[in-house]
């Protein structure tokens, strides 16, 4: 047993913090990953707001328009490289955050791609300094190195912290789904193709990259866009078209129901090693097959689309099957243990005043927010089914992938793989027909791949979750994962390279970056903060003991 001292809201806020730093994209509450706490066990993580002028007069937004730095030399030192960020406001009190990184060769006629971080209620600064962006963050959280297979080498790049309450956006938090997130991403769009730094842009194809719970908002925000475009053809739609080609969803979460039974397999067999015991495994499996138990609470979602329905799923399925099976491996990574410093906590770096002013952020930036995780828990958004709307986008034109890194637990490729063999569009039977290839960079076998008209699927070796941020054999970090973007941007299928005389891969960048996940020993420094805090707590609060069994 342990024994806590009796003040419990310090405690409570302390452990729930000390969650969030362990959590990575998905929240742990009450030691269950993506857990639903009780609401009167919730404390909400609402940062606080800055005075971003210098004589400490309070932010004056602008509803409708964005509030812009340009150039603030912060990530992106190539040479000529237009960068800007700043605040779109939907509203006078709802301000969300974006940053914008034009493309670094031939920016005028490259395609925008909009990254978008899952959660719920995750910063995409996740996927800018740990992933794909200009630069990496280092592995001491103190800076950042150029990233040579960043994402902006082909492409014009719009990171958007969102909903608001994500990262460094702030405001009224009342999104509660992805539908409603789709309509205030559009909303952005909007705003940002109206301002004229940015209406060059509106022309050229536009694409939709997301991970994780991108899984819902990839299809949702992809079929809200097109349905949007429609309206606006048959004038019951006041707006700008965007020009959506493209569709990239990494280790997804998109049809529960299909993905949840791939944890079981995945835990008992992956290509790395087991990661519970045979009896933790069976319990596991009863939990899902049970009367009243996890495939049962799904289905229940699906037919009733009930919010309390769908929610009590969410809590009743990662507590009994997420959690359990994965052991005390990370759910992002499955070679560590729990917790992974890789990649690199970015809270240090991002938490700099001197950073804030020079990129104009006006709000404490929050790794993943309480509280849209909360409104997004309470309306059972996480269990529903977002394949129909999949489906629907593939069947509309638009080119789309899948990927998936297989040292990833959290939403593995073998849940990922089930849902895309169940997808029914046109282009079903001619990948059912397709055998898996190896997907090779530079010569060097880096995953397998399929390709069916204009829909793809990878599975990238030796990546976890967040997939452009590790390395496999001797390729650079994102290596693999840019060929992949790279050529999906051109309009093209997947297409394995080989090694030239010259000693460049045909279709991909020259590696410069020898770094390698987990190279070095990364400091966690919110982790030692926050654990010296609890510590604290336990010593000098008043003691009357609580006994947890």
């Amino acid at each position: 047993m342990l024994l806590f001292p009796s003040n419990r809201p310090l405690l409570v806020g302390l452990l729930t913090a000390l969650s969030q730093v362990l959590a990575g994209q998905v929240p742990v509450h009450n030691g269950v990953i993506g857990g639903v706490p009780e609401a009167s066990t919730r404390v909400l993580s609402t940062p606080g707001i800055l005075a971003a002028t210098g004589d400490g007069t309070a932010v004056q937004t602008t509803p409708g328009k964005l509030r812009v730095v340009e150039n603030s030399g912060v990530c992106e030192t190539t040479p000529g490289v237009y960068q800007a960020s700043g605040y779109g406001d939907l509203t006078a009190n709802q301000s969300m955050w974006f940053w914008f990184f034009a493309a670094r060769e031939n920016p005028d006629t490259a395609p925008l791609t909009i990254w978008l971080n899952g959660g719920p209620g995750s910063s995409s600064m996740i996927g800018l300094f740990q992933e794909n962006g200009p630069c990496r963050i280092t592995n001491d959280s103190t800076g950042v190195t150029l990233n040579p297979f960043s994402w902006n080498n082909v492409s014009n790049m719009l990171y958007l912290d969102q909903p608001v309450g994500a990262g460094f956006s702030y405001g009224n938090v009342s999104v509660s789904t992805s539908s409603e997130a789709a309509a205030d991403v559009w909303k952005f769009l909007q705003m940002f193709f109206a301002d004229s730094r940015f209406s060059k842009y509106q022309k050229n194809d536009f694409a939709l990259w997301t991970e994780s719970y991108g899984g819902h908002y990839g299809p949702t925000f992809a079929a809200h866009i097109l349905d949007q475009n429609a309206g606006i053809a048959n004038k019951t739609v006041n707006g700008t078209t965007i020009n959506l080609k493209f569709l990239g969803i990494g280790n997804g979460l998109t049809d529960p129901l299909a993905q949840y039974p791939g944890y079981l397999t995945y835990s008992a067999s992956n290509p790395y090693h087991p990661l519970v015991s045979n009896d933790v495994l069976q319990e596991a499996i009863s939990a899902w097959n049970s009367t009243g138990g996890c495939q049962d609470q799904i289905e229940s979602c699906y037919s009733t689309n009930d919010n309390k329905i769908c929610s009590q799923a969410q809590s009743i399925c990662n507590s009994g099957i997420l959690s359990r099976a994965l052991g005390s491996y990370d759910p992002y990574y499955v070679l560590s243990t729990t917790p992974d410093p890789y990649p690199p906590d970015l809270a240090p770096y991002l938490a700099s005043t001197s950073l804030m002013s020079k990129i104009g952020a006006e709000s404490q930036w929050v790794m993943s927010s309480d509280d849209v995780y909360f409104n997004f828990a309470d309306s059972g958004d996480w269990m529903r089914n977002s394949r129909p709307l999949l489906e629907s986008v593939i069947n509309a034109g638009v080119r789309t992938i899948i990927y998936d890194g297989d040292v990833d637990y959290i939403l593995n490729y073998v849940g990922v793989e089930t849902m895309v063999d169940a997808l029914q569009t046109k282009f079903t039977t001619e990948y059912a027909r397709q055998q898996f290839a190896n997907y090779t960079v530079a010569s060097q076998v880096a995953g397998m791949y399929k390709n069916a008209g204009a829909f793809s699927y990878v599975r990238i070796y030796g990546a976890g979750h967040e997939v452009p941020a590790y390395t496999h054999g001797t390729l650079g970090v994102g290596q693999a994962a840019f060929q992949m973007f790279s050529q999906i941007m051109s309009n093209n299928s997947l297409s394995p390279t080989e090694l030239t005389a010259n000693g460049t891969a045909t279709g991909t960048s020259t590696p410069s970056s020898t770094s390698k996940p987990n190279s070095s020993s990364v400091p966690q420094s919110s982790l030692w903060i926050l654990l010296s805090a609890i510590v604290g707590a336990i010593v000098l609060l008043p003691f009357d003991p609580i006994i947890l069994l």
